[in-house]
Parts: structure tokens; C-alpha cells; sequence
């Protein structure tokens, strides 16, 4: 076991800060507050972590042996409900020896930051998409920091961080026990089906993804939806295919569905067909991360990160953009291929198992505090 020490010789305290609001009891967590909340948990198997976020109640628990601290009733900046500070924030960040913020354009995120280093404390920053008004819109707070750990290379590029020393990339984590593929013992219940998980916005592609089905061949939509009129433009596309939408899954449904899907699809794109564009569509890809760990093959387009994750043609497929008809090439060859997917979904397994496992973040990031 890795551990890190101050000079006193005690255990490094590590203090991770997510503004955004979730409760881990209940539903699916976004991708921003699950990548928190797992690298905090995976954490505090080597070193005293704690978690702080905030909410309407103050509330403070354990996870296994993390501790998990929501602040209550804080200020929400201009109004921003995912801009949250609150003075108890200060408190935890002196109990800290070490402090890790995720989105570094947040109010929360620039206090911490300079109290940390007002007091000699090591503070470090990952960008998990989003922000809101704060003095970095006026001014840079990258030296605020003492490093970037970013989940990608390409948000690492994004950010113009490349060629900065005190960056670094520490890509994502699954837990591998929980995603997994099925016990091969048990009657298989996979079916030639298609799965999409993941927010229903129009910058994640599902419209081309429907486009692409085949009507024989079914998919199921697993995400919440925040844009009334682009699910109704879905549901529109989906009419007379087998498509079925489902708004929330707990991680034991998500797991089901993974372990019977054909294969899983994230098929976002930068611009869409109605001129929306979106420079940072996906700075990791964790729903791909997941179908993978559960030993099934990926399919994502040429966009962002997400050719760091899939090898084309090894563990799955990468195909252009906005472009319904590769896409369908490769969802047909998967069907008609079935024991060749086989194999991609057990290289895909094997991809995460080597890169992707929240022990192997978690190292990293411990690596990189005390340089």
C-alpha cells in the first residue's frame, strides 16, 4: 500500500472539493460528481480523505472510510447553483494537507486555492467540464495551483496546458469489481442490442445514433433528459424502430444493461446538424470506460477524447462524426460478427484493467502531490 507523509511523520489529509450538488444514495450521479466522489472513495483506502460538497442540509457520513462532508444553506454565486461557497469550506481546507478541487472555475475552487497556499498547502485542480463567474473570468488562475491533473491528453490540450510541467494526466477510473462482465456460468441474457447511457443533449449525438439503427435492431436510451425539445425531436426519430428511453438507473441497472448490450455507443460530435457547437463535447467518456469493463465493445466518433479510449478496430470501433452511415456499418458488423466481438469486448476489459482502474488514478495523483 502506497502512503504519503508530511514532515511530522503522520499520514498526508487529503481534502477533495466538488461544488456540484448529488447525494451518492440515490440515482445516477453526473459524470463530474461520480469522478469525484470514486477518486475520493479509491483514495481513502491509502491516505485520510475527505470529500466536501454542498447542499440545501448539512449533512456529514462516512463511505466506507471516507468521510463525506455536504456543506448546508451555502451562497450560491450570482445565483449559480453549481457555484456554491460557503466559510466552513475555509475550515476543512486548513484540516487539509493536501487539497484537490475538481473545476477550477468556481468560486469554491479559487478560495480554496488561495487559502492553501496562504498556508503552505499543496492544491491541485481537475477540469470535469462546466464553471461559472469567478476571478478567473477576469484573470488566470493557473499558477494558483500547484498542478493540473487532467483526465485526458485532450483536455489537457484544451486547456493549453501542454506544455506546462505542473500538468499532468491522470486519466479515469472504473470499478472493475462492479462493472464486469456476467458470470459466464449463469444463463446469458445479452441480447443484439444497443446502448446508449448518458445525458440527452444534442451535443452527444443520440439523433445520429437513431438515424443509424437499423429497424430490426433494438437500443436503449439511458439518461436524463434536460432539453424538452430535443427528446421530443428523439422520440420523433425514433418512431417506427425499436427504441426504448429510460430517464434513471441505479449502478446495479446500468450494470444489467451493459452486460446485455451488443455493444455501447457514444457518438458526440462537436457541431451539430442544427448548428450547435460544442468545442468540449467530452473531456473522458466514462459511459464507454463502463461497457467496456463489462467486457463489451465500444463504438464512439472521431471527437474529443475519445479516441484515447477505444482503439479502432481492437477494442471496439472510432468513426467520423455526423455520420449516420459509418456508424450503421459498424453497429451491422458487430451483429454479424458476433464471436469477433466477443473478442473486442474482451480486449476492451482488458484495456480498462490496464489504464482505467481507480487504484491505478489514485496513484498517480499520490505521486504527483508529494513531487
Amino acid at each position: 500500500m502506497t502512503t504519503r507523509h508530511v514532515p511530522d511523520g503522520r499520514e498526508s489529509r487529503v481534502l477533495h472539493v466538488v461544488s456540484a450538488l448529488f447525494d451518492p444514495t440515490h440515482g445516477i450521479l453526473g459524470g463530474a460528481e461520480r469522478y469525484a466522489l470514486e477518486l475520493a472513495r479509491h483514495m481513502s483506502h491509502q491516505v485520510p480523505t475527505t470529500l466536501v460538497s454542498f447542499g440545501p442540509v448539512e449533512r456529514e457520513e462516512t463511505v466506507g472510510s471516507l468521510r463525506l462532508r455536504v456543506i448546508g444553506d451555502p451562497h450560491y454565486v450570482r445565483g449559480q447553483r453549481t457555484n456554491p461557497i460557503a466559510g466552513a469550506l475555509v475550515r476543512e481546507v486548513l484540516k487539509a494537507d493536501i487539497v484537490h478541487c475538481h473545476q477550477q472555475r468556481l468560486v469554491a475552487s479559487s478560495v480554496s486555492a488561495a487559502v492553501a497556499r496562504a498556508t503552505g498547502r499543496r492544491v491541485f485542480v481537475t477540469e470535469l467540464g462546466g464553471g461559472g463567474w469567478d476571478v478567473s473570468t477576469y484573470v488566470s488562475t493557473d499558477g494558483w495551483f500547484s498542478g493540473h491533473l487532467h483526465i485526458s491528453a485532450f483536455s489537457r490540450e484544451v486547456h493549453r496546458h501542454a506544455d506546462r510541467a505542473s500538468a499532468h494526466v491522470i486519466l479515469g477510473g472504473v470499478d472493475t469489481s462492479t462493472f464486469s462482465p456476467p458470470d459466464h456460468s449463469a444463463p446469458s441474457s445479452r441480447e443484439q442490442e444497443v446502448l446508449f447511457v448518458g445525458r440527452l443533449l444534442p451535443h452527444k449525438g443520440v439523433d445520429d445514433l437513431i438515424r443509424a439503427m437499423p429497424a430490426e435492431l433494438p437500443l436503449t436510451i439511458i439518461g436524463p433528459a434536460y432539453d424538452a425539445r430535443y427528446l421530443a425531436r428523439l422520440r420523433g426519430l425514433a418512431a417506427g424502430k425499436r427504441v426504448t428511453f429510460r430517464h434513471d438507473a441505479d449502478d446495479a441497472e446500468l450494470v444489467h444493461a451493459y452486460r446485455r448490450a451488443r455493444c455501447v455507443v457514444l457518438p458526440s460530435v462537436y457541431r451539430t446538424d442544427e448548428g450547435l457547437e460544442s468545442k468540449v463535447p467530452e473531456l473522458l467518456g466514462q459511459t464507454l470506460l463502463e461497457g467496456m469493463a463489462c467486457g463489451r465493445p465500444a463504438i464512439c466518433t472521431r471527437v474529443a477524447s475519445m479516441p484515447e479510449i477505444v482503439e479502432d478496430g481492437v477494442t471496439g470501433f472510432v468513426v467520423p462524426p455526423n455520420d449516420p452511415v459509418a456508424l450503421r456499418e459498424r453497429l451491422v458488423w458487430l451483429v454479424n460478427n458476433p464471436s469477433a466481438a466477443d473478442q473486442m469486448g474482451m480486449a476492451a476489459r482488458q484495456r480498462v484493467l490496464d489504464h482505467f482502474t481507480w487504484p491505478a488514478v489514485v496513484d498517480r495523483c499520490l505521486a504527483i502531490y508529494t513531487l
